[in-house]
């Protein structure tokens, strides 16, 4: 039998945050009270060091049952309470980032609304809502996270999982309700794809000392980065069998394929980075991944997208650029590259493998500056 979850919140937004806690005491089981005058405790820890997170008088709003559940949540069967929803959802999504995504949203959701993770027995309880019950839970967490600063982009990605969720398990037949009326935080996409240009990025570029392991190894990661737009799940996962040095050309997961690869050519100064840094290497396991951590706490090990991160915002930190750079951020800057070089959208389109011709006019439109321009042209007639 689960026990309510007690523990001070930490750095609460604004006062009443922690209503929240009535899903945990009013959905899950209690405690037994065990006092010996048989009076209610009230589910409160006897000791005297934890704090309840609340007490009920402070609850804005009525809590959901009228009484607390003493059984199983809501007389649910004991094979869906055992069922892992959360693990069959997971299971279902083929990107690792993906998975670790819906892990980490998920996990704040359920924190905040029941003070534990989403465990098999709380999320069938979660489940069990009725509709208009569960769309005010959902509400007040959208509003908690407005309320603690969050950018719409996370928000938007924190409530998609608990759709996701809702929706997964509605079509197991274990939740009788939908959450398409919770509406997202309206987002413009690609704000800004700038990025840097062709002289700062050959400054990055120059700060990998060719004579060591690791400055050829990097310089091969930004070669290819800058030449090919890649993605870094795209470099991420690329192993040594997927370079096919005489035909020039490289096979990767592609954003949304799956397990299906694709075949992109490769420049030839690009395809001749990366021969350098394998024969410094020394690797001959096709099988192992084609760029990989040479520390000595994890040689050999694969470069992991973080770590492919801290690489790049670490070399343009030292070639002087002050804005904050990513993997994504220099392919922001190839493609933009690209536009400024060729002019064609539907030649660059075949660079950046967007499957919306759109999004490249949003990358030509932030390229031209139109508004800038109009808005110099309005300020001088004023002269």
């Amino acid at each position: 039998m689960l026990t309510p979850v007690r523990h001070r919140m930490k750095n609460p937004v604004v006062a009443g945050l922690n209503c929240y806690s009535f899903f945990l005491t009013t959905m899950l089981p209690q405690k037994p009270d065990n006092s010996p005058n048989g009076e209610k405790s009230c589910g409160k820890q006897q000791s005297s060091d934890i704090e309840p997170v609340i007490s009920s008088p402070e609850l804005p709003f009525e809590p959901f049952l009228s009484s607390p559940v003493q059984c199983s949540p809501l007389g649910l069967s004991q094979s869906r309470k055992e069922r892992d929803i959360v693990a069959e959802l997971l299971a279902d999504k083929r990107s690792e980032g993906t998975r670790l995504a819906y892990i980490k949203d998920l996990r704040d959701f359920f924190r905040t609304v029941a003070g534990s993770d989403p465990s098999p027995n709380i999320v069938a309880a979660f489940l069990a809502l009725d509709r208009y019950t569960a769309f005010s839970l959902v509400i007040k967490y959208k509003g908690h996270l407005i309320a603690k600063g969050l950018s719409e982009s996370t928000i938007n990605r924190r409530l998609a999982a608990i759709k996701g969720l809702v929706s997964f398990s509605r079509q197991l037949g274990h939740c009788d309700y939908t959450l398409e009326d919770v509406k997202g935080e309206k987002v413009k996409a690609y704000r800004d794809t700038r990025g840097i240009d062709i002289k700062a990025f050959k400054r990055v570029l120059g700060l990998c000392d060719r004579s060591t392991l690791k400055g050829k190894r990097d310089y091969a990661i930004l070669h290819l980065l800058w030449s090919s737009a890649l993605r870094r799940s795209e470099i991420c996962r690329t192993d040594i069998k997927d370079l096919d040095p005489e035909a020039e050309t490289l096979c990767i997961f592609g954003k949304g394929r799956g397990t299906q690869k694709e075949i992109i050519t490769l420049g030839h100064g690009t395809v001749a980075a990366i021969l350098d840094w394998l024969k410094e290497r020394k690797c001959r396991d096709r099988n192992a991944p084609l760029f990989c951590a040479v520390s000595r706490y994890q040689p050999g090990h694969r470069l992991s997208g973080e770590g492919l991160r801290k690489l790049i915002d670490g070399y343009c930190k030292k070639a002087g650029i002050s804005r904050k750079m990513s993997p994504h951020r220099i392919r922001h800057s190839s493609i933009t590259h690209a536009l400024d070089t060729t002019g064609d959208v539907r030649k660059v389109q075949r660079l950046s493998r967007h499957v919306s011709l759109e999004t490249l006019i949003i990358y030509d439109d932030n390229r031209q500056n139109m508004q800038g321009e109009l808005s110099e042209l309005l300020s001088e007639e004023l002269d």
